[in-house]
């Protein structure tokens, strides 16, 4: 299984930007299908970021052309890049990743919503972002 780590959350004013890293380890390779989400008080989870099995990326309507997805495998680490912030971009932060395989979601086949509410098997324990006004 992959142990996922996050950091970069913080607090900044509406407008400013923060990156958000996950650090992924327990496979040599360094490949995965991964997936950001976030959660605010007394919101449902919801998935902002993805990148699929064949390295296609996709966004919440909310976030795009804001947020970045991406990952260095050299490194084994995941990355969210979010500008532009608002206010109501405001939550817990989670990356979630599965070893890259032919099980990972696929945009070939899936819509970009169910890409990004695939249900990976690990997770990370979250990131704080608070975005003031």
């Amino acid at each position: 299984q992959v142990r996922l780590l996050e950091s970069g959350g913080g607090s900044v004013q509406s407008g400013g930007s923060l990156r958000l890293a996950c650090a992924a380890s327990g496979y040599v390779s360094g490949s995965y299908c991964i997936g950001w989400f976030r959660q605010a008080a007394g919101k449902e989870r919801e998935g902002v970021a993805a990148i699929d099995y064949e390295g296609v990326a996709s966004y919440a309507d909310s976030v795009k052309g804001r947020f970045t997805v991406s990952q260095d495998s050299g490194k084994n680490t995941l990355y969210l890049q979010m500008n532009n912030l608002k206010p109501e971009d405001a939550a817990m932060y989670y990356c979630a990743a599965d070893r890259l395989s032919p099980a990972c979601p696929n945009r070939r086949y899936l819509s970009e919503s169910e890409v990004l509410a695939y249900e990976y098997d690990s997770w990370g324990q979250g990131t704080q972002v608070t975005v003031s006004s």
